[in-house]
This record gives C-alpha cells, sequence and structure tokens, in this order.
C-alpha cells in the first residue's frame, strides 16, 4: 500500500541527509528505557525542516518555479525553504517575526532568501506573505499545514524505523504540527506501528488542549524558551494527530533547559530548545513507560549560542 510519507522519501533522499540515530547508557539509565535519537541536528540547514522544504519545492511545476517561492517562519522552516530552493534555482522570500533568533535570520539570508520582516503574530505573519503572494505571484509554501511538508518531515522517523526495528514508541516535538503528524503517518508504515507520543511546552500548549478536547485552538498566546514550537497546530495537522498520536505530553521550561543542558553535556551534540522539548518526557519518565524500546526525534540543533559566547568573552576580561 503507497504512503505519503514513503513517496516523499523516494523524492527527496537524494537531497537530505540519512541522519545518525545516536544511543547513551546515560539516558537509558535515567528513562528506565532503550532510547534511540533521532539525530536532526544533523540535517542539511540543522533541522528536518529541510526534509519537508525539499518535497515541497521537488513538487512544482515549471511555472510555479519561475515565480518563485514565499513562506513565513521564525527561523527553521525558513532557513530549510531557502536552501531548497537555492539547490533548485528558485527565488525565495521569508516573512521572519521580529522576535526570529539571529542565528536564525543570519542563516536564513545566507542561503540567499529575501526576508520580510514582521510583527510576531500568525497574523501578521499570514497578512505580510499574502501581500508577497499578491504582489510577486509567488507560490507560498506554508511551514507545517501542507500535505507536502508532513509527508518530508514524516521521512525522519521512517529513516529512524528502518534504522531501529520493533520500536514501541516515537516521541516528537510539537508546534504546528508538522513533525508530529509526518511522524504518525510514518508510523502507519511499521508491521507494528510504534504509539507517537508528542511533546510540547506547557506555556505553549494548544495542541494538547486541542488533543484532550477535539476542538483545535487556533489562537495562543505562547511563552516558552522553545522558539521553534511558539506556532498554533495546523488544521491537516490536527486531523492527522487525532487519528494516529496516542498522546501529547507537556513539560515545564525547567525540564526543557535541563533535557537541553543533558544532552549538550552526557552526548557532547548541540541541540536548540525544541529539540529538548521531546527528550524531556522521556528523561524525566512522564510518559508512563518503562522497559521499552523508544525513538526519540531531535528536531534540530540551530541553538542560538551568543549568550554563551558572550559570557565567555566578558569573563576574559574580568
Amino acid at each position: 500500500m503507497s504512503n505519503p510519507v514513503r513517496e516523499a522519501h523516494a523524492r527527496i533522499r537524494a537531497f537530505i541527509h540519512r541522519t545518525p540515530v545516536l544511543t547513551s547508557r546515560t539516558l537509558d539509565a535515567e528513562s528506565g528505557n532503550r532510547v534511540f535519537l533521532k539525530c536532526e541536528n544533523f540535517q542539511r540547514a540543522g533541522a528536518f525542516k529541510f526534509r519537508g522544504a525539499c518535497n515541497a519545492v521537488l513538487q512544482l511545476a515549471p511555472e510555479e518555479k519561475q515565480r518563485g517561492v514565499v513562506t513565513h517562519s521564525s527561523g527553521n522552516h525558513a532557513q530549510a525553504l531557502a536552501l531548497a530552493a537555492r539547490l533548485t534555482g528558485v527565488t525565495c522570500r521569508v516573512v521572519m517575526p521580529a522576535n526570529a533568533p539571529e542565528i536564525k535570520r543570519r542563516a536564513t539570508a545566507g542561503y540567499g532568501a529575501e526576508i520580510i520582516p514582521c510583527e510576531p503574530t500568525l497574523q501578521a505573519r499570514l497578512a505580510a506573505a499574502s501581500r508577497v503572494v499578491a504582489d510577486t505571484g509567488a507560490v507560498l509554501i506554508p511551514p507545517y499545514d501542507d500535505d507536502r511538508i508532513i509527508a518530508g518531515q514524516g521521512t525522519a522517523a521512517l529513516e529512524l524505523l528502518e534504522d531501529v526495528p520493533e520500536l514501541e514508541a516515537i516521541f516528537a516535538p510539537v508546534g504546528g504540527g508538522g513533525l508530529l503528524a509526518g511522524t504518525a503517518l510514518a508510523a502507519q508504515t511499521a508491521a507494528r506501528p510504534p504509539r507517537v507520543i508528542g511533546c510540547e511546552p506547557a506555556g505553549a500548549d494548544d495542541a494538547y488542549r486541542s488533543f484532550k478536547t477535539g476542538v483545535r485552538v487556533e489562537h495562543a498566546v505562547p511563552h516558552t524558551i522553545a522558539d521553534g514550537l511558539r506556532t498554533t497546530l495546523g488544521a491537516r495537522n490536527f486531523e492527522i494527530i487525532r487519528r494516529h498520536v496516542a498522546d501529547i505530553v507537556l513539560v515545564a521550561e525547567e525540564e526543557i533547559v535541563e533535557a537541553m543542558r543533558f544532552v549538550w553535556e552526557r552526548m557532547k551534540i548541540i541541540i536548540e530548545p525544541s529539540s529538548a522539548v521531546a527528550v524531556a518526557p522521556v528523561l524525566f519518565r512522564k510518559a508512563g513507560l518503562a522497559a521499552k524500546k523508544i525513538g526519540v526525534i531531535l528536531s534540530g540543533g540551530n541553538a542560538d549560542v551568543e549568550t554563551f559566547f558572550a559570557a565567555l568573552r566578558s569573563s576574559l576580561r574580568q
């Protein structure tokens, strides 16, 4: 039976990195499970988002490629689409909120995209992107509420399931829902589909509330260090999540920071706060699982390290 995630993987495999799966004996001991981390922090453009962006751009008609693409994003999707567009010779414009991390703004510009600033609200982002479409004819590539994006994002979990058969659960962070929905679709390709568990900051819990009530929360004011998860759950994403996701768990800001520190210190790899949101429920045993074979999607590694290096430079002057 065909699956959109399998089709997406066949389409994009020549462009993406097949990212490694890492383990940690300390994480296993702390969590009481066998944990396998899918390291999308090593993906091109630093995050899983390149998978979906690449899948969307590769499906554009020749006439659409001539018109270029536009999106709205706080960072990772912006970088991903900019890179995918550059690799295929397509003009890219990105609407970015004023509070987007500077590291992601610089990277997006570095990939050749034209950056259009806007106020840090979803309404402002949508309005600015609509103006670009009207003025230039560019094709809108949404950051998450799009079937092409969802299928592309699911290829990370597809690879994880190929590399680590018989997983019993997969944890993935949820913001707009592209990764979680795609992971849920990918899980359906397994002979024995694992439970898919979404992970969300307590300060940005619209997906959790939507999942628990069955009614999508369309407006929310997020307060979280996980900047990649400040977006509101998409409509397509919600329908897939409702059907195929087992649960969504919430984590506190302190738990996000501690999980991020744990991975940096113990595994010697850099992940961003949004990635740590999927590690925290495993590390702090918040999902009620024990002695299970668990996969975790580390969604990206585009952490803003300027504060850290500023502190180091300051210490040199003391």
